[in-house]
């Protein structure tokens, strides 16, 4: 099983400190009013730290990192059920 995360924030909340793009500029930018722009990817395992620490140290508690787990897909499809598929 792998485990994916994504850096979200709320903008209503987020009052513009910055903090998160310090601590994680590899995710986070700033836009030209100081408020983040999070890059729309799953956080890299490498990064993971980072990004729940800027979650942690947030004031305002503008930003989660929502983990989704993910099964790792099997080695070889399965065969369809036996006559579920004409052959065309």
């Amino acid at each position: 099983m792998t485990v994916r995360a994504r850096l979200r924030v709320d903008p209503i909340a987020c009052d513009g400190r910055g903090f998160c793009a310090e601590i994680l500029p590899e995710m986070v930018t700033l836009d030209d009013w100081g408020f983040p722009i999070i890059r729309d990817a799953d956080v890299p395992a490498v990064l993971l730290a980072e990004a729940g620490e800027a979650v942690r140290l947030c004031p305002v508690l503008a930003l989660r990192l929502d983990r989704v787990s993910q099964r790792s897909p099997a080695r070889g499809a399965p065969s369809p059920p036996a006559g579920c598929c004409p052959d065309t």
